[in-house]
């Protein structure tokens, strides 16, 4: 069995149509046991249906997707799950536990009523006019950019790299891990910023470079950070301050969220990706060149 999911950033991209990559799990046992990463060029719904049906995929998992998508992926023998958000690696676990229900056919994904569940508790909604759209803090599939340019754009890299904030903290090394980062360059796999490096090197070059936070994972969007009061929310009692949670839309779409704060009555969500709003650098070495 294989299971794709439309990807950017590890995260669940929310326009199926406009999918530059697919992360493709490999399913035995129930388990998700290999993935590998699937260039698509956004090519629109139906060459994408195409394209995964010719890679023997067997299941969907994205956000957002239209009716002809929907049609398209039926008539290619591809179930569909949409409505998923978050991180990629447990959309697929949640929907191998049947956690994750497909809310068909749901191109509208600003809303302003939601739910949240968290390892299964249920959470009513919060009031109106409270933000908790999906894409905040610098999601890059939602809004247009100058597509990435240079040499390198459209071929698969594998890089070495150290990251780490301004104090000199670091925050992931691949060097540490043994093994190279692989990913097509210009395709929305990596930050923009990371993305925009690697696409003028050299093999055998390294650089440093200092990312702002539109070059990384955006601004924090206040916006995105909302508090709801416990007693409408059944089971947020059980939630603690730092615990990762899912909030549900209207549509059943789910959201990873960050519960931020927590007193007697309240609790207050971040949807803001952890690493918005902050400077980012990096030593970037191109270790090779695939394709």
């Amino acid at each position: 069995m294989k299971i794709a999911v439309a990807y950017e950033n590890g995260m669940v991209f929310q326009h199926f149509g406009h999918t530059e990559v697919f992360k493709v799990y490999d399913v035995a046992d129930g388990k998700a046991v290999s993935a590998e990463l699937l260039g698509a060029g956004g090519s629109g719904h139906e060459a994408l249906a195409t394209l995964l049906k010719e890679h023997g995929v067997n299941v969907l998992i994205c956000g957002g997707v239209g009716s002809g998508a929907a049609v398209a992926l039926s008539e290619a023998g591809i179930e569909l799950c949409a409505g998923a958000a978050g991180d990629a690696d447990r959309a697929v676990a949640a929907y191998l536990r049947g956690e994750l229900a497909n809310t068909g056919v749901n191109c509208d994904h600003h809303d302003e009523e939601h739910s949240c569940h968290d390892e299964g508790s249920s959470c009513g909604g919060h009031d109106d006019g409270e933000a908790c759209g999906g894409c905040s803090g610098g999601c890059a599939g939602c809004h247009s950019a100058p597509p990435i340019e240079g040499k390198n754009v459209g071929k698969t890299c594998r890089t070495h790299y150290r990251g780490t904030f301004d104090d000199g903290t670091q925050f992931d090394s691949s060097y540490d891990r043994g093994e190279p980062l692989e990913f097509i360059c210009g395709a929305g796999m990596m930050i923009r910023g990371f993305d925009a490096a690697v696409a003028n090197m050299e093999v055998g070059e390294t650089v440093q470079i200092h990312l702002a936070p539109a070059e990384a994972y955006g601004e924090v969007d206040p916006s995105a950070i909302f508090s709801v009061k416990i007693a409408e929310l059944p089971g947020a009692e059980g939630v603690a301050v730092g615990d990762d949670v899912y909030l549900q839309d209207a549509y059943g779409r789910q959201m990873r969220v960050r519960v931020s704060a927590k007193d007697a009555e309240t609790i207050t969500f971040d949807a803001n990706h952890e690493m918005a709003g902050k400077a980012l650098n990096f030593t970037i070495e191109l270790v090779e060149i695939l394709a």
